[in-house]
């Protein structure tokens, strides 16, 4: 049988090329339709409810604001969330993305997820069970954010695709590494998909890819975000026998543990009192800064563009600026040179941004970087990471509720709100979240002293930390006890 000639097999070659670039192309094309769709509903359920109740709240409808605040912050905070995933995937991608080392208080972290997805499992109708070895330590190094990210993406997951059954957190550790392993009774994963689920985008197929809307990001960065951190994500499954997630990460203790363990939000600071003057050309974030500062005993000076900036300088002369990066006419770059050049070091400039990308420094934008600015807020703003910047560079300390010193010394509350913490403290006995939170805002209501007290609480409860919730309760209570 003569062979076939070499034009043949080259006309063969090519064409198996171009019909393996056709299906790849397809493909990408299917890949990028479902994570268009799924992105439009992620990105449409929360901007519902944040317009829904915005038109609540201008129409005066019988709704508590305090309620409708928290609901509309989860969303943002949902869209904020969507956001930084894509953003986190393109900095891996590109090999841009830094970890924080920290002192972790890893049984805390471990907790408090734990108690946020018991109440979702509940919710759901399924059992949740949360077991840790008697070893785990209470501090370690690690990048806290990134470690919240990845167990609240696992255990998400687990509640999203299991309808009937349990969801188990098991935690393990031994010679430095942690094992944190998630298992559920769901429709578990096809042989075929135990890597696709992995892929950004990419949802599986079968009963996964329809149970529940989803951009397929979240397996892909919690993967992507172990293997940075020094670890991995495996899975082990069969269709309808559930999934085990297994997360592996080296997670060393710290030579000593921290000094500083407080609780919670300051309440204010001691000492010489600080002068910040806060830039933005969006009124609703200045009216933030106004929110977050003005209580802790700033003297707060505000102003929406570069201009009102340098003359607002020259008559404050602030301690600490936090600068708006974008703005019309001067922007934050521009400005912040203007007030090195006329204040020199004596003034701490905070660059403020919602978008990252900004953040990369002043040198792309042709103004000499070092000694610019002291530091950077990304938005929206995290109120923990902001005050922990703010404290740092002016040298503040602190004063939280229940210190034997300064504001936070609360005295007794006034006896008309005995009965409001009798409620609570049996609300959170049964963990109602919803009715403790319409109690909160009776007990606001009712009694303008008890303020703080509510803030703390609603922190907690935000958190779903009912034992730091039950805490304050029983701090409050003994207080009233004591001067009663």
């Amino acid at each position: 049988m003569p062979n076939r000639p070499p034009a043949q097999d080259d006309t063969a070659a090519q064409l198996a090329a171009i019909t393996q670039a056709r299906d790849v192309a397809v493909a990408a094309n299917q890949a990028k339709t479902r994570f268009l769709m799924g992105l439009s509903h992620e990105i449409r359920t929360p901007l519902n409810a944040i317009h829904g109740y915005a038109q609540l709240l201008e129409r005066g409808a019988a709704i508590s604001p305090s309620e409708a605040g928290r609901i509309i912050r989860r969303s943002s905070e949902h869209l904020a969330d969507l956001v930084e995933g894509l953003l986190d995937i393109s900095r891996i991608e590109s090999g841009v993305l830094k970890l924080n080392r920290e002192t972790v208080a890893l049984r805390s972290l471990l907790e408090q997820v734990a108690a946020m997805f018991r109440i979702e499992a509940g919710n759901k109708g399924l059992d949740f069970a949360y077991n840790v070895v008697p070893n785990l330590p209470v501090w370690v190094m690690a990048d806290e954010r990134r470690l919240r990210q990845v167990l609240i993406n696992l255990l998400s997951n687990a509640i999203k695709y299991t309808e009937t059954g349990s969801v188990t957190l098991n935690v393990r550790y031994r010679s430095m590494v942690a094992e944190i392993e998630v298992v559920d009774s769901g429709i578990g994963v096809a042989p075929e998909d135990m890597e696709r689920i992995f892929l950004p985008f990419d949802r599986g197929g079968g009963r996964a890819a329809g149970v529940a809307p989803g951009i397929g990001l979240g397996l892909a960065l919690s993967r992507m975000l172990s293997q940075v951190m020094g670890g991995d994500i495996s899975v082990k499954s069969a269709p309808g026998q559930g999934s085990r997630f297994i997360l592996k990460l080296l997670l060393p203790e710290p030579n000593s543990p921290p000094q500083d363990q407080t609780r919670g939000l300051p309440i204010g600071y001691d000492g010489q009192r600080r002068t910040i003057l806060a830039v933005d050309d969006d009124p609703g974030q200045l009216a933030l800064w106004q929110e977050l500062l003005r209580p802790m005993g700033f003297n707060l000076f505000v102003a929406g563009s570069g201009g009102a900036t340098l003359s607002l300088a020259e008559l404050s002369r602030p301690d600490l600026v936090l600068l708006d990066v974008s703005m019309p006419g001067l922007n934050g770059w521009e400005v912040a040179q203007r007030l090195r050049d006329r204040f020199g070091r004596s003034i701490i400039i905070l660059m403020a941004s919602g978008n990252a990308a900004e953040l990369v420094g002043a040198q792309a934008r042709g103004l000499p970087e070092t000694g610019l600015h002291d530091g950077f807020v990304l938005k929206p703003v995290d109120q923990n990471l902001l005050f922990e910047q703010l404290g740092r560079h002016l040298g503040l300390t602190w004063l939280f509720e229940g210190a034997a010193t300064g504001p936070a010394a609360a005295s007794a509350l006034p006896e008309a709100a005995r009965a409001h913490l009798a409620e609570l403290a049996r609300l959170a006995r049964t963990g109602h979240i919803r009715s403790l939170s319409a109690a909160l805002a009776a007990l606001a209501a009712a009694v303008p002293a008890a303020q703080p007290l509510v803030q703390r609480l609603t922190a907690a409860l935000d958190g779903f930390d009912l034992a730091q919730f039950q805490k304050l309760l029983d701090e409050q209570a003994q207080k009233n006890g004591e001067t009663g």
